[in-house]
């Protein structure tokens, strides 16, 4: 009994010593100038998140240069589909590709160029074109295809 009241005392005098060693109050931590732009750094978001309504001014135009012509959006993006026909894409200059697509009008067209359609991802992958210049590379493909 005598040895388990010893080993009691002991358990509660080690905890004890360490409970007011862990919560013992510690100084402040003060930072040089370079430390504190080198964890300010470090610690700044990455990005930003605007939504619908917060987004102001005119849509990306890529180089920001101006808009980009249809035959430009198209050399640099649309061919690489539209050129081969890989994917199921209907190609520039086959009419018979086009015809049934054409029937349906061009605000369809934009809309599928814009949106995407079936096997076509949205902007057929150029995230910085604006709208007109996928409209106008929609009206290129069907200019060169009728």
């Amino acid at each position: 009994m005598k040895n388990q009241n010893l080993i009691t005392l002991c358990t509660a005098f080690i905890t004890l010593f360490m409970l007011s060693a862990c919560s013992g109050e510690k100084g402040e931590v003060v930072l040089s100038v370079q430390q504190e732009a080198a964890m300010s750094e470090r610690l700044a978001p990455a990005g930003s998140v605007s939504l619908t309504g917060e987004v102001g001014g005119a849509p990306a135009t890529g180089s920001g240069a101006g808009s980009r012509s249809g035959e430009e959006v198209y050399a640099n993006t649309c061919k690489i589909c539209h050129g081969s026909g890989s994917g199921g894409a209907p190609k520039l200059g086959v009419p018979e590709q086009w015809s049934a697509r054409i029937d349906k009008g061009m605000e369809s067209l934009y809309t599928s160029a814009i949106s995407g359609f079936q096997g076509m991802p949205a902007k057929g992958l150029c995230m910085d074109c604006s709208d007109d210049e996928l409209k106008s590379a929609v009206d290129f493909l069907i200019d060169g295809s009728k």
